[in-house]
């Protein structure tokens, strides 16, 4: 899901008396006062940046650590190129959006990446980890930046009623059919590295260094990532291994806010598949058959306790069953029942116990049931990744241009990890050196995240829901917000 959160906000008064909309007053309220949001299971507390400035720095040192290295005239220069550049984007996003892909099908997406990064003059890679695609523009001398947009959609059926909403259906390898919509914002994420390609290949005179832009499939199961890198990402693919690695991701927060700190920030996640083997039969007749949703059903309660009474109280951990597939008839008892496990941590050794635990409770439901040792609950591993953790002193170094952008109030870098997860950071293959910062993006249209808070409503913002949506403002801001970070880092001295 990556940096998905559903938020809940207290009601907080601007300087005015009223509730408002207002980015710049929002902004306010980030400054002043604390605000509640729910990540996943974790609460998420953000503020604003200006308790940060009390350190042993002296006043010459945190002026110098605090300004931007892009003149202000670049600056300038990327901000009109991109407005001027804002139609096309949004034309992109909405078109992207209409046409959503599930992990490791993104073959349209990917071409429309490989095929406008080609016109700008990048070197074109494409079917790394199947659908993945690299681009690299390289500029002489310099840092190697590789910056990453994921571009799985959800199998979400959309609820928007937008007049660009996806109406996809596609069938999986399964057989089944699922809706498809991208409920997670990687729309924009790829909108945003297209408008940030554009703006630098046009800037090139302003910086100096090797450019990686990498389209990822199948974020969303959490393998993409990986797959890339076992396909000889940096070997058989030959893509230069970056210094730094950055992301961008939607977040529920409005739009011109962002949020970027160092750290942990994201959960560790393992995606498991559990098949529960019975003896079918007529649902008359139960004592002739080994029921595997019963067998199911007691899994999925006593899956919990391993939270509430193996684990430590004080360790944070998430295990979701979200998915439990069983049968198709009224007075049929199936053969078998399969149970999709999601798992989130922030501690291996946590990891760990979960994993051990619903192994001993399968194990001992099979026994329980008297079920044969070739008949024995089943489990297949599929993605996992561990807790992201951003580099301090990478974030530390965007910091200034983002808060000369934005404003410093609009910079939250005070906020607890997110039990959400990403595989982002695998892209490092085992280059353990390479500097990471992962940074999310405010994309609630600041009137409706008004009205929404006023009514007490869930959000609209809030990604994997069928009413996600992104205010159309935040595509070429963020595309702007992309383009920044990569030059801060990547222009001339």
């Amino acid at each position: 899901m990556a940096f998905g959160v559903g938020l809940k906000y207290q009601q907080f008064n601007c300087s005015n008396g009223c509730l408002c909309g207002n980015p710049e007053q929002w902004a306010g309220v980030l400054s002043r006062r604390k605000f509640l949001a729910v990540s996943a299971a974790t609460p998420m507390l953000l503020t604003a940046s200006e308790s940060s400035g009390a350190t042993a720095q002296s006043s010459d040192e945190a002026a110098a650590a605090s300004k931007s290295r892009i003149p202000p005239g670049l600056s300038k220069a990327i901000a009109a190129a991109i407005d001027a550049d804002a139609d096309r984007l949004v034309g992109i996003y909405k078109d992207i959006h209409q046409h959503p892909e599930l992990g490791f099908m993104e073959v349209r997406t990917s071409d429309i990446i490989a095929k406008q990064l080609k016109a700008l003059g990048f070197e074109v890679t494409i079917g790394i980890g199947k659908t993945g695609v690299v681009g690299a523009l390289r500029n002489g001398e310099g840092p190697t930046l590789m910056y990453r947009a994921d571009m799985d959609a959800n199998a979400v059926e959309e609820a928007t009623g937008l007049p660009f909403a996806s109406r996809v259906r596609v069938q999986r390898d399964d057989g089944t059919e699922a809706p498809v919509a991208h409920m997670c914002g990687h729309d924009a994420h790829v909108t945003w590295m297209l408008g940030m390609a554009r703006a630098m290949a046009s800037a090139k005179d302003a910086w100096s260094g090797t450019l990686i832009l990498v389209g990822q499939p199948a974020e969303e199961l959490i393998l993409g990532a990986r797959a890339m890198v076992d396909d000889g990402l940096y070997s058989r693919r030959l893509v230069p291994v970056p210094d730094h690695l950055v992301a961008l991701h939607t977040a529920p927060i409005p739009t011109g806010v962002v949020a970027a700190r160092g750290g942990t920030i994201m959960a560790g996640t393992d995606q498991i598949d559990v098949t529960f083997h019975g003896i079918g039969g007529h649902g008359s007749m139960p004592q002739l058959t080994k029921d595997p949703v019963i067998m199911g059903s007691m899994a999925v309660v006593q899956y919990q306790m391993i939270l509430s009474r193996v684990l430590n109280p004080l360790d944070t951990a998430v295990l979701t069953v979200g998915s439990f597939q069983a049968g198709s008839d009224n007075n049929v008892i199936p053969e078998n029942a399969l149970l999709k496990l999601n798992l989130r941590f922030f501690d291996l050794k946590v990891r760990d116990q979960m994993i051990a635990g619903v192994k001993t409770i399968n194990d001992g439901i099979g026994t329980t049931y008297g079920m044969p040792e070739e008949r024995m609950p089943a489990m297949v591993m599929k993605g996992f990744s561990p807790p992201l953790v951003n580099t301090e002193s990478l974030v530390e170094k965007l910091k200034p241009a983002l808060r000369e952008m934005l404003g410093e109030r609009n910079v939250a870098t005070e906020f607890p990890p997110a039990t959400g997860s990403e595989d982002v950071h695998i892209l490092k293959g085992d280059n353990p050196n390479v500097e990471m910062a992962f940074i999310a993006v405010g994309i609630a249209d600041p009137a409706l995240f008004t009205e929404d808070l006023i009514k007490a409503r869930r959000l609209p913002f809030s990604p994997h829901n069928p009413d996600f949506r992104v205010d159309l403002a935040a595509i070429p801001l963020g595309a702007r917000i992309a383009t920044l970070s990569v030059m801060e880092l990547m222009v001339k001295a």
